[in-house]
């Protein structure tokens, strides 16, 4: 009996357990379907917040140096402030950034703002109707709201309980820039670059107060030297959504720096070194736990620049007060020219040892976002700036006037249209050509020609009649044909962006050239139009004896480990960036007799007596060659008068060219000074600031055609 009693017990508890474990067994899969399917999404980034997150260490960019390593951009370190997506609450996240940008304004440290309202009262800052009406668009608000409706349209969308105005535009600048760039709890944004100590503290050591908030070191870009070579620099500036598109695969983020213009641009690739990783630990709320480096970052490469920073300083204050002295009358007439542009270049290597645009541009004024006044006068769209963004010695095309002589004069020599003991009797008035009838410059002033001339008198007079004659003589084929040789009216191929190739007279399929168009260009005018970096090799050719030099301004680029890239793989780069073809004009040889004369010619401009800038250079100890040219564009009611001067020295053994184009600035002989005193620094010659100099306006003259 008892062993029947105790099998029925035995199988109870069997049964009983075995319930338990179905029970068991149910409440597991009901809280794994509880945890996976109703409340996954949630567990999932509640887990990811406690995960780890990689953060990008940005490597600093390679320094970029003048020829002697003195450096003229470079880096500091700096901290910017992020913003992750946390596990808080909207209101919550609101107040948090109120806070966060209090502190950043009481330390005076900029943070994003590209919200396009301001308040007290409300305005646009958009600045036409037609952009307004497309922001409206984009953000799907009706198009006749008013500003405030369009702000508080943005207050309702973020869910913005404050009601101090002011308080409201400042979460709007964060919440707006947010939902225009993204971010999560893996990806950040950042809402201030370089801030101050005093934030950087405060973040820190209250961290608990700013959940999602955190400082990284980040390397700060720097131009010691200000705006001196602002334009061969470039600037740098946060990667817009195109070119992070374009440079997709590469490991750039939202919240890269990017070169946008000059060598910053041109050797992005080199400079930008290999970023590292930071891992960030936060806890659910976004407060940061921990944080270590896992992979450290490595430098970019520095960049060697041909450029001597003395001579670049001294270039650029001379063309200054050059321009501020011709718009002032200090030469005499007075001429409204606001910008102009000096090269110097290495008569021998093509190596530019100084280029200077004016106005400039100051490189730093980007970083961390430009203001808009300043951003406002750089872009200069009325034009009464000088327009600053544009530099000039290499974007800038003006007509050459009567530097462009010397081509025309080789090219009659060449060809045998004349030779350097021809002579030419200048009557004043040109009528070799039917139905059109030319003067000489200097029949305006004296109603008569300068009488016979050889080539290099024609040169040191600029004498307009002399090289109708010759352009007559040889035809605008063969003037092309020499002007390309010496690199006119296309780019040179120097290692940096917006160059342009200018415009050259030359016969074209499909239109009728007439001989009257051949004399104009004979003496640089009608079409001609060329930028002064093609100008200073073309001096450079005409020193060195004929032979081609392409001007360069990068001279080594060398990587952190000590190893230059080489010459091939940099200019196979810079090529395919470019687009440039190698040259296909035909290699000429110069008879170096035809070209000694030529030279005397200009030798004569700034030595002898009556040449036209011998006023400038009668005292100078070194022997310049050189020749002055006034261009002449637009219509009579709008034209202005360009002043040229294209020179090199020592006359002898010529080491450097140097060239100077003033916008509207009136003379060719105005513009020799700057020339002078740059000469002067690189031969480094302590000029006598009171030596004796005549009259230049009793000389003036304009070297064009009627």
């Amino acid at each position: 009996m008892r062993t029947a009693n105790k099998q029925p017990n035995i199988k109870l508890r069997y049964n009983v357990v075995n319930t338990f474990v179905y029970i068991i067994g149910i409440i597991l899969l009901i809280q794994l379907f509880n945890l996976q399917i109703v409340h996954g999404k949630e567990y999932r980034e509640t887990s990811n917040t406690r995960l780890t997150r990689e953060s990008v260490l940005q490597a600093a960019r390679g320094s970029i140096t003048d020829r002697s390593g003195i450096e003229l951009a470079g880096n500091k370190t700096g901290y910017n402030l992020e913003l992750y997506k946390s596990k808080i609450d909207t209101n919550t996240l609101n107040n948090t950034i109120l806070k966060m940008v209090n502190v950043l304004e009481q330390n005076q440290d900029k943070y994003v703002d590209n919200f396009p309202i301001s308040v007290e009262p409300f305005s646009f800052t958009l600045d036409t109707e037609e952009k307004q009406k497309k922001w409206k668009k984009a953000n799907k608000i009706e198009e006749d709201a008013t500003v405030e409706e369009c702000f508080n349209f943005f207050k309702d969308k973020y869910k913005i309980e404050n009601e101090n105005v002011q308080e409201v535009r400042k979460i709007i600048a964060i919440r707006y820039q947010i939902s225009q760039e993204g971010y999560s709890s893996t990806k950040s944004i950042t809402i201030s670059t370089d801030i101050s100590e005093q934030s950087t503290h405060i973040f820190a050591e209250q961290s608990d107060e700013f959940p999602g908030i955190t400082t990284i070191v980040q390397p700060i870009r720097t131009y010691p030297k200000g705006s001196l070579a602002g334009h061969i620099l470039g600037y740098v500036a946060k990667i817009s959504e195109t070119e992070l598109k374009a440079e997709e695969g590469n490991g750039y983020d939202q919240n890269d720096m990017y070169g946008r213009s000059g060598i910053e641009l041109v050797a992005e690739k080199y400079l930008r070194g290999k970023d590292g990783i930071k891992q960030i630990d936060m806890a659910v709320d976004g407060t940061v736990t921990g944080e270590y480096i896992s992979e450290e970052a490595i430098a970019g490469a520095d960049v060697v620049l041909t450029i001597d920073a003395n001579l670049q300083a001294v270039t650029e204050e001379a063309l200054k007060n050059n321009i501020e002295k011709i718009a002032s009358g200090g030469f005499g007439e007075a001429y409204d020219t606001k910008s102009g542009a000096m090269v110097v270049m290495n008569v021998k290597t093509g190596e530019i040892l100084a280029m200077a645009s004016y106005p400039t541009i100051e490189p730093s004024k980007f970083i961390g976002g430009i203001s808009q006044a300043d951003w406002d006068y750089y872009r200069d769209e009325d034009q009464t700036n000088g327009r600053p963004l544009i530099n000039k010695a290499i974007a800038g095309t003006y007509p050459p006037g009567s530097i462009f002589k010397m081509v025309t004069a080789i090219a009659g020599l060449q060809t045998g249209a004349i030779t350097t003991t021809t002579k030419i009797n200048d009557t004043g008035i040109y009528r070799g050509v039917a139905n059109t009838n030319p003067v000489c410059w200097i029949w305006t002033s004296k109603h008569r020609g300068h009488g016979y001339l050889n080539v290099s008198q024609a040169i040191q007079h600029s004498c307009n009649y002399f090289f109708y004659e010759v352009g007559n003589r040889i035809g605008i084929d063969n003037l092309a044909k020499y002007s390309k040789y010496f690199g006119l009216g296309s780019k040179t191929g120097i290692e940096l962006t917006e160059e342009r190739s200018g415009t050259l007279n030359e016969r074209t399929e499909g239109t009728t050239w007439y001989p009257g168009n051949t004399l104009s260009a004979a003496i640089g005018q009608l079409n001609n139009s060329f930028t002064p970096i093609q100008m200073a090799k073309y001096a450079s050719m005409l020193a060195n004896g004929g032979k081609k030099v392409n001007p360069t301004i990068i001279k080594a680029i060398r990587n952190q480990d000590g190893t230059e890239v080489s010459k091939t793989e940099l200019e196979k780069y810079i090529n395919e960036k470019f687009g440039i073809k190698p040259s296909e004009e035909e290699e000429l040889e110069i008879n170096q007799d035809n070209l000694k004369a030529i030279l005397e010619g200009m030798r004569s401009v700034t030595s002898d007596t009556g040449g036209t800038a011998y006023s400038v250079f009668k005292n100078f100890s070194i022997e310049v060659g050189g020749k002055t040219g006034s261009a002449q564009t637009g219509s009579s009611s709008t034209s202005k008068v360009h002043g040229w001067f294209l020179g090199f020295a020592p006359f002898d053994n010529p080491e450097i060219a140097v060239v100077i184009v003033i916008d509207n600035g009136g003379h060719g002989s105005y513009t020799a000074e700057a020339a002078r005193d740059v000469i002067a620094q690189y031969f480094g010659m302590n000029m006598n600031q009171d030596q004796e100099q005549e009259d230049v306006t009793a000389i003036p003259y304009v070297e064009m055609s009627n």
